[in-house]
């Protein structure tokens, strides 16, 4: 649990960090850098165990490919979501909506004797951060544009921030929160599959990165030209391909051997809270008193998960004629 609170923090810096991009530089060229950059990575500190995962026939490409897909459209969704509605809208809508859509997948595609019961606790948690999603996403954009100097030029995130986007771009904004929301859980679900064919932790996460990256390659060369045309750009990119990419990454696959897909999404909604607070004290953005409001639900929603006691895992019964049987349903 520690290291997917760790990972969440670290994510929460992205979109400042993203903000601090010139205009020239689109947000997918910055996903495809980053998740590209930090995908190779990942990949390569756990060659052996992602090439064990690759070779794992058609049981593990089952979930790769998925997987890899979702990894793919993550980064774009989401970085674009941030230019167009707003760092913190943007990240709240892209995460708060991620353990929806983790725990529906979970009640689709778990086999029925795998299947976990809907703790009511998470699910009370898990309402009132939807509750706190919706609220920013209806209430919580000021259009009412800020002082701006004539000769600012809004970069990736910073348009949405200075208020200049008209309504329907913001809804863009946050539609594409929305497939963002939708492909983080996927490929969070995907890897949690991959444990339970008896992967590793670390090869799951890079064998699914290290695909996804490959794929966004044709993305960061049509795109990415501006990237290399000052040093804050590299900068910047380099922190979030080494950081909220690769660091972040590594520390939530180790959570995931221990918790749930859906248990983890919520968890991480620490990220959109501190993408708020970040976007407000630094970036200059500015929430209505009901997006304030949203962002209070997403936190108690986060606490509640996160101090709620792990159940026990059924014991297993003792040994028959039969020999031991395996226990399932277990929220290990």
């Amino acid at each position: 649990m520690i290291g997917i609170v760790l990972a969440a923090l670290l994510w929460g810096t992205t979109g400042t960090a993203a903000s601090l991009l010139p205009a020239s530089v689109s947000p997918l060229a910055t996903g495809a850098a980053t998740m590209c950059v930090g995908g190779l990575l990942l990949a390569l500190t756990a060659p052996r165990q992602a090439a064990a995962v690759l070779r794992g026939g058609g049981a593990s490409w089952r979930w790769i490919v998925p997987g890899a897909l979702a990894v793919v459209a993550y980064p774009l969704a989401f970085y674009s979501s941030m230019s167009l509605a707003g760092v913190a809208v943007g990240n709240v809508v892209s995460l708060g909506t991620a353990p929806l859509f983790a725990a529906l997948l979970e009640r689709l595609l778990d086999p029925a004797g795998r299947r976990r019961r809907l703790d009511r606790r998470w699910a009370a948690s898990a309402g009132a951060a939807v509750v706190g999603v919706a609220l920013l996403a209806a209430f919580g954009h000021d259009e009412q544009p800020r002082d701006v100097d004539p000769g600012f030029v809004a970069g990736p995130g910073q348009a949405a921030a200075a208020g200049l986007q008209p309504t329907s771009t913001f809804l863009v904004g946050v539609a594409l929160g929305l497939l963002a929301g939708l492909a983080y859980a996927t490929y969070t679900y995907t890897a949690g599959r991959l444990l339970d064919l008896g992967h590793t932790a670390r090869g799951s996460m890079a064998a699914q990165f290290g695909v996804g990256a490959v794929v966004l390659v044709p993305v960061l060369l049509l795109t990415g030209a501006p990237i290399v045309e000052t040093s804050t750009s590299v900068g910047v990119h380099l922190y979030l391909a080494l950081g909220p990419m690769f660091v972040a990454y590594l520390l939530f696959g180790a959570g995931l051997r221990t918790v749930s897909s859906s248990r983890a999404t919520t968890v991480t909604l620490l990220e959109p809270v501190v993408a708020t607070l970040l976007a407000v004290l630094v970036v200059g953005e500015r929430l209505a008193p009901p997006g304030w409001l949203g962002l209070g639900l997403v936190l108690a929603g986060v606490v509640a998960v996160v101090t709620a006691r792990q159940p026990r895992p059924p014991q297993p019964p003792p040994p028959g004629p039969e020999g031991p049987r395996r226990a399932v349903g277990s929220d290990a």
